[in-house]
């Protein structure tokens, strides 16, 4: 858990906070998929429990499907830690704390188990790449960017285009997949 702990510090995603400043905290869960990739998630059940629903529509996987039908070239992408692209107002700070046996951290981004983490991310990628998503080449669904196109120079100017947008925002793209 500490490496994980020391990135998200490195990111500005949490930030160290002195033991007077205790208000609510969680415990750090670590989370393992099958591939063994992991992720530090709060268990944030009780807040989540108060948490007004974000209804943005997360995109519906058969409807983003049928778009790749014709698609010579597809191409997916993986956007590294997206969520933690979005800021926590300073009042929300507080709720999203955790206790470590390094210490007590908050939040300053959006952390993974989050109620709304999913609908604000879908959100700020819809908004970041509205021109592409409606020339219709583009889908977005969560951190998975899927490029697809009927010729390679299209699919090679495209793909480009995509990069030059995530570079300035500082949106990762996983090289593993």
């Amino acid at each position: 858990m500490e490496k994980h702990i020391n990135e998200l510090l490195d990111m500005v995603a949490i930030r160290k906070i002195g033991h007077n400043e205790i208000v609510e905290l969680t415990t750090p869960v670590l989370k393992t998929w099958h591939d063994e990739k992991s992720r530090l998630c709060g268990d944030f059940r009780a807040l989540n429990n108060y948490t007004k629903a974000d209804r943005y529509p997360i995109p519906r996987i058969p409807h983003a499907l049928g778009k790749l039908e014709k698609a010579k070239y597809i191409t997916k992408m993986d956007c590294m830690k997206g969520s933690h692209k979005n800021g926590v107002k300073p009042n929300s700070m507080k709720l999203l704390r955790i206790i470590f046996h390094m210490g007590i951290y908050e939040y300053t981004r959006m952390p993974f188990g989050i109620k709304n983490a999913p609908s604000h991310f879908q959100r700020m990628m819809d908004t970041i790449f509205q021109d592409e998503i409606l020339e219709g080449w583009m889908v977005v669904y969560g951190d998975d960017i899927i490029i697809y196109s009927e010729t390679w120079e299209d699919h090679l100017k495209y793909i480009d285009r995509v990069l030059s947008k995530c570079t300035p925002i500082n949106l990762k793209i996983s090289l593993k997949k």
